[in-house]
């Protein structure tokens, strides 16, 4: 990536040689143009919120920016991309959402996320640190910015307006208005789930902002839910947990059950283990931030549920699911299971008996299927 800094070498994490998908986009060539081009004082407090891959950071290391993000692949990534531009450990702040924000910042460059509501909350969390002097850009592609992404700025922030586009991407400015009243922020959110969908009928569910369906159950899980598996698995994993409502389903059913949720979003985490201690689950649980399964001990799980993603970013991919799949396999012991729902027409039943050698139908309707691969 050539950057108004110099030339720099980035990718992606989890590293795949046979990537085609670029660390950065036009959207962080034309900020970091932006701020060079413009003379953005960056000698205070500069804070890069949602950095994709951290190309933004690596450019302004320099500068000791704080990155803060919800994904901890993007956090792996940004440290994978300092290390390989020589840049020293510490010369920038790394902070999760969860993470308690900078008490002041001087310079906010946002990357517009997908999630509308992850905006809102991370907006509201960082105004009272934001003063008349700060310098507030967003950038993100055409598709990704909207009237609302621009009215969020506006009602939390300052007057907000933005630029002509350049390669498809746009960049956002605001000015802070120190006498805005700022609401307050709706995250967390909680809500009551319907009846007819197995052991969590009528429980409470907690959501962070930016989680999947965060103020509703979405259509695959309240499927998946009618059809999970009976009996009893010692060790299970909820495998891109979202908000946790697959895992404690399980853990409510049988109490003895151990159950790991794992997710790479911080906020899905952190809102599994809200909607786990919400209803006094008395069984044992384990809550982890991470790269799918890996850490988890070969043959040490009896049963993985996954509903996975199927796409990262604005890209439609199934590398995320196959390699949650391989996981799978990795982990389970003989004769543990994996247990999938997706959409009929991406056609998991495929890759698990590529993987697997089997692959059985457990539940469809139009839309979606539930199925079940076996280790051997």
């Amino acid at each position: 990536m050539t950057t108004p800094w110099g030339e720099l070498e980035l990718a992606r994490f989890p590293e795949d040689p046979r990537e085609r998908l670029r660390a950065w986009d036009a959207s962080d060539e034309y900020l970091l143009g932006y701020l060079a081009e413009e003379g953005v004082p960056l000698s205070g407090s500069v804070v890069v919120v949602g950095d994709r891959w951290g190309a933004l950071v690596t450019a302004l290391a320099g500068h000791g920016p704080v990155q803060i993000t919800d994904s901890f692949l993007a956090q792996e990534a940004t440290k994978g991309n300092l290390g390989r531009n020589g840049v020293e450990a510490g010369a920038v702040g790394l902070l999760t959402t969860q993470d308690p924000p900078p008490e002041r910042i001087d310079v906010l460059l946002v990357r517009v996320p997908k999630s509308l509501a992850l905006l809102e909350d991370q907006l509201t969390r960082l105004a009272p640190a934001v003063h008349g002097g700060t310098v507030v850009v967003g950038t993100g592609m055409v598709k990704e910015i909207h009237t609302s992404t621009l009215e969020l700025f506006e009602r939390i922030l300052g007057p907000t307006r933005t630029s002509l586009a350049v390669k498809k991407a746009r960049l956002i400015f605001c000015v802070p208005d120190p006498a805005l009243e700022r609401p307050a922020s709706p995250w967390p959110y909680s809500y009551a789930l319907p009846d007819g969908i197995g052991a969590v009928s009528g429980r409470t569910v907690v959501n962070h902002a930016g989680v999947f369906c965060a103020d509703r159950l979405d259509i695959g899980t309240r499927f998946f839910l009618r059809h999970l598996p009976g009996g009893h698995a010692r060790r299970v994993v909820d495998l891109g947990c979202g908000n946790g409502v697959v895992g404690t389903a399980v853990a409510v059913a049988d109490p003895a059950a151990e159950v790991l949720f794992v997710d790479e979003s911080f906020q899905a985490v952190a809102s599994a283990e809200a909607t786990y201690k919400a209803n006094g689950v008395p069984g044992h649980a384990e809550f982890r931030v991470g790269d799918g399964l890996a850490g988890v001990p070969a043959g040490s799980v009896d049963l993985v549920l996954n509903n996975p993603p199927f796409h990262s970013h604005q890209a439609m991919t199934d590398e995320t699911a196959w390699r949650m799949f391989t996981g799978a396999k990795r982990v389970l012991r003989p004769g543990g299971e994996l247990w999938v729902v997706g959409n009929r027409h991406l056609g998991y039943h495929v890759k698990l008996r590529r993987l697997f050698g089997n692959s059985q139908l457990v539940a469809s309707d139009p839309k979606f299927v539930v199925l079940k691969a076996v280790k051997r």
